[in-house]
């Protein structure tokens, strides 16, 4: 399974901000979203991602408020990404081994959407759920030795 085949069921709602968005205002888009993230763009082209962790971060760094910065100071300003051809092992691999739980895709330099980790997990459960069913059904077809039933 590849990450397009994610993305043509996740739909492609994308949210994004500009680095000088102020974290309050970001904050509030997450929260109004009901989102885990926002990409963070600046003249077209992705520069950072915003997510949860890094909203916690914002909010520990000064004793429980969001303060005045702007995304920019708080962003991952190196955020893994992966494409539309990416397997969905590759893209597990990467987000455990990153500890990611949002994942830009990029064809090229332009942004298509995002997959969480909620989207990859949805994608494997179900492409198993699948899978045994299709194995149940071989299983009961399967031709009795001898002929006898």
């Amino acid at each position: 399974m590849k990450v397009s085949e994610i993305l043509q069921v996740k739909g492609n709602i994308l949210y994004t901000v500009t680095p000088d968005t102020p974290m309050l205002e970001a904050v509030n888009t997450m929260a109004e979203k009901d989102i885990g993230s926002l990409v963070v763009m600046e003249f077209g082209e992705l520069v950072g991602m915003l997510s949860f962790r890094e909203v916690m971060t914002t909010i520990h760094e000064n004793r429980g408020a969001v303060g005045p910065e702007s995304v920019r100071k708080h962003m991952d300003d190196h955020p893994i990404t992966v494409t539309p051809e990416t397997e969905i092992n590759e893209v597990r691999r990467l987000m455990l081994e990153r500890h990611a739980r949002y994942v830009p895709v990029m064809d090229a330099k332009t942004l298509l959407g995002v997959i969480s980790f909620y989207d990859v997990a949805k994608a494997v459960v179900e492409a198993q759920s699948f899978e045994n069913k299709m194995l149940k059904a071989y299983i009961r077809d399967w031709p009795v030795a001898g002929g006898e039933e």
